[in-house]
């Protein structure tokens, strides 16, 4: 998480979104940088809301706005498939080590999903404890020029990336069976996704992100 003060700018660091190589170049320009524990470094907006914006209003009795990035739901579950796929997990619960990408998505589909699919939501993520979209300003991944557009007009600069965290790489295909599934059991990850225009997302709320509310956690 990036906290910039004087801009009154606070980027949360969504897991598996590909923007690590962009927090590393905006860390120095940044007033905070939360890199532990890892339940503030990636705190959900809930969190961030009970925990860390009442903080920032008593000690400069401002209002920030808040800043997140989304990736498709599918390129999401593949950047976790990797992940886990990697020699340092092979063996653990957690490894994708033997499973097909369909039956990685099938099992995080399920209601209780085992060890190795548990790898959150980002709806859970960048909802509020009421179900509405809970960031200000929400940018898709695959849409990047935007968000270094927002990040250039708001902060000043246009920061250079390396690529960084990077996965193993390898062709990943998923079925249209089980994108179907997917879409049905997991409706609200998309209904956030389409909601990554970088436009104030305030209050809105779509009947997909009504699917439930997010866990604490």
């Amino acid at each position: 998480m990036l906290v910039f003060w004087k801009e009154k700018l606070v980027f949360l660091a969504v897991p598996k979104t590909g923007t690590t190589a962009l927090e590393g170049a905006l860390a120095p320009r940044a007033s905070m940088v939360i890199r532990d524990p890892p339940e503030l470094k990636h705190s959900a907006i809930y969190r961030y809301r009970r925990w860390l914006e009442p903080f920032f209003e008593k000690a400069g009795r401002q209002e920030m706005e808040t800043l997140a990035v989304v990736r498709h739901p599918v390129d999401w579950l593949k950047s976790w498939y990797r992940y886990r796929h990697r020699d340092e997990l092979a063996g653990h619960p957690n490894s994708t080590r033997g499973l097909s990408f369909d039956e990685f998505v099938t099992d995080y589909c399920r209601a209780e999903p085992p060890p190795h699919a548990l790898v959150g939501s980002q709806a859970t993520f960048l909802l509020d404890r009421d179900g509405g979209l809970g960031v200000d300003h929400l940018f898709r991944y695959e849409e990047l020029p935007a968000l270094m557009a927002f990040i250039e007009a708001r902060l000043g600069l246009r920061p250079e990336t390396k690529r960084l965290n990077v996965s193993p790489p390898m062709e990943l295909a998923l079925s249209a069976e089980v994108e179907a599934r997917f879409r049905q059991r997991r409706a609200r990850e998309f209904a956030v996704w389409e909601r990554g225009t970088g436009e104030d997302a305030g209050a809105a709320v779509t009947a997909g992100l009504r699917e439930g509310r997010p866990e604490d956690g």
